[in-house]
């Protein structure tokens, strides 16, 4: 068989089909050298597969793999919350394990079907069990967050990643086309397009309208389905896709219970609370929000009292406006009638469950279901009083709620002489960077703020910081021995 191509010093020759080299030799009579020589001995192509069924399969990794994404976010933000320097490393390790899985892919040489069929049918074992979401608070709930952290991402999303990472690679090995930058841009098409729809679909419609057990369910029963489509099931793998699929449904209907959605994971337990009857807490994020018991009138967490007890006795309000940010359980209005309030979150179902499973009863004041920044710079009303109270995660403000920027749009949206008051978690001393540059955060914009720590004594307890919307935007002065301005302050101040 002539091979077309041309010899080159050093190099094997160039071929035009997929070939294997042999190392053949002729003997000689001595004292001549036995001659050996390498030849390519044409091996045998696999047989193409059908474009479409091609397209489809890649089309699923890509559903799939952004999607696991998406979820493994999600899943974190009840333990570890949802700030830039836990999104970024998440985002890069998973970008990391698929350049990884390229890599892999281009070096299978035979069995291009099997291997992408075992690949889908491991990543749908680790999407159906490892994202579900008692799966995930077992891992966070044996060991320090860090550590969970590390298990998460290496024990199920980077392995998830880097196995659908191999599916183009390996499939364009399938593909017949002209030329191989042909076949690979074709195949990228339909993995970035499957990518693209599946975060799309997976965050604003299969979590929003059914939860998040919902989302990890479909996209580990397509990956079983794509298992099956690249190779047809023999019955021992076949019983395997069936177990498969089992497991993740039973790993994810139960979290049906659970009322998680797109924002956050939410529940109602029994606590215990001195001189509280029967109370429950709200848990968003498996931390507590608000309490509530069954004495009549109610009687509330201790920092939403207190936030009750400045409002409505040290400042007398009535018939006032009063904004409140992170709605939490709707409690800082809950049998008070005396002024008009207006809840805003980011997440549209918070109050249908808290008035079904947390309240009992309908929610008092107007709901705004958007994120807190862009309310404050949008609205065009003006408010006698905003509360603050905006958590992601057990101590976490989101990062875009804590700059100055955003402590400038409260005051905005304040009448002259509003009050403003954050309901913050920060260790007892404030001492802590955090804490110190916070509120030093905030009174860069409202000037100097009431600070009330509810716990001084426990390790990070409720903080309450009161400021005002003052029209005084004269510069502060230090006293000092030399120039003391104390006497004529303290002289022409009410």
């Amino acid at each position: 068989m002539t091979i077309k191509g041309r010899m080159v010093r050093g190099r094997r020759p160039a071929v035009n089909f997929p070939y294997k080299w042999s190392r053949q030799c002729i003997a000689a009579v001595a004292p001549a050298p036995t001659l050996c020589v390498k030849v390519a001995i044409p091996a045998i192509r696999p047989a193409a597969m059908p474009p479409r069924l091609l397209f489809t399969i890649v089309f699923i990794e890509g559903y799939c793999s952004l999607g696991a994404e998406i979820i493994a976010l999600r899943r974190l933000i009840p333990h570890v919350g949802s700030s830039i320097v836990v999104t970024a490393p998440t985002i890069g390790l998973f970008l990391l394990a698929l350049a990884l899985g390229y890599y892999s892919g281009s070096r299978v040489a035979e069995d291009y079907r099997a291997v992408v069929a075992r690949n889908f049918l491991i990543s749908a074992a680790l999407m159906g069990a490892g994202l579900s979401g008692s799966s995930v608070n077992f891992i966070f709930a044996g060991a320090q967050a860090g550590l969970a952290y590390l298990i998460f991402i290496g024990a199920i999303l980077c392995p998830l990643a880097w196995l659908l990472g191999q599916t183009v690679p390996i499939l364009t090995n399938l593909m017949r086309a002209q030329r191989s930058g042909e076949a690979a841009g074709r195949a990228l098409y339909w993995s970035t397009l499957g990518s693209f729809l599946g975060s799309v679909t997976l965050s604003l419609i299969v979590m929003q309208l059914f939860g998040v057990w919902a989302a990890v369910l479909l996209g580990a029963l397509m990956l079983v389905a794509g298992a099956a489509l690249v190779q047809r099931p023999r019955p021992l793998a076949a019983a395997l896709l069936a177990a498969v699929s089992a497991l993740s449904v039973a790993a994810n209907l139960g979290d049906r219970q659970r009322a998680d959605t797109a924002y956050a994971d939410y529940a109602v337990e029994p606590v215990v609370r001195e001189g509280m009857l029967s109370p429950r807490a709200f848990l968003v994020n498996n931390q507590s929000a608000s309490v509530i018991d069954n004495s009549e009138p109610p009687q509330y967490a201790r920092y939403v009292q207190h936030l009750r007890r400045i409002l409505l006795d040290d400042l007398r309000f009535s018939e006032r406006d009063i904004l409140v940010l992170g709605a939490g359980g709707f409690t800082l209005s809950q049998r008070e009638p005396l002024n008009r309030y207006t809840y805003v979150d980011i997440d549209p179902a918070i109050r249908a469950i808290a008035e079904r499973d947390f309240l009992r009863e309908a929610a008092r004041g107007e709901f705004v279901a958007t994120d807190a920044r862009r309310f404050v710079i949008e609205t065009a009303r003006r408010f006698d009083a905003i509360v603050v109270d905006v958590y992601s995660a057990r101590t976490s403000i989101p990062g875009h709620l804590v700059t100055r920027e955003f402590w400038r749009d409260t005051r905005r949206a304040l009448k002259p002489g509003g009050v403003m008051l954050a309901n913050l978690i920060l260790d007892g001393q404030l001492a802590s960077p955090y804490a110190r540059n916070l509120l030093a955060t905030i009174e860069s914009v409202y000037g100097r703020c009431a600070v009330e720590v509810l716990a001084k004594s426990a390790p990070v307890s409720n903080v309450i910081v009161s400021c005002f919307a003052s029209a005084s935007d004269e510069a502060i002065q230090v006293y000092v021995d030399e120039r003391n301005l104390a006497d004529i302050d303290s002289a022409r101040s009410p």
